[in-house]
């Protein structure tokens, strides 16, 4: 699949799916809310309006009120790729999305995930 057939999936539609994937491991949808509002500076109220709007990923990104700088500092393998090392931008926020709930559902404490 393409990049820019990635970018137009909406995040509406892999929200549930990193939902399940915390859950599964006993983790919540509110720590996923957190994960997803410290990255990319969403209220919970925009979050929703986001989800319920079925804004595409590179909408999502691109229209972040305020991407965490701290996001640099998320390092890792996701799908076999260092995200660290993603030149392209959006699919490098992607890849940080992914990579912070594959922490949170491994175990991580939140604290870590959020690189405090």
């Amino acid at each position: 699949m393409d990049n820019h057939r990635v970018y137009a999936i909406s995040v509406a539609s892999v929200y549930p799916l990193y939902i399940a994937k915390a859950e599964k491991k006993g983790r919540t949808k509110a720590e996923v809310d957190q994960i997803l509002c410290w990255l990319t500076g969403h209220s919970p109220k925009s979050l929703d309006d986001v989800l319920a709007n079925k804004t595409n990923l590179e909408d999502f990104f691109a229209r972040a009120p305020k991407l965490n700088p701290a996001r640099l500092l998320i390092t890792g393998v996701v799908c076999g790729v260092r995200v660290e090392n993603i030149e392209e931008p959006t699919m490098r926020e992607i890849r940080y999305m992914d990579k912070l709930i594959d922490e949170l559902a491994r175990g991580k404490a939140m604290e870590k995930i959020l690189r405090g």
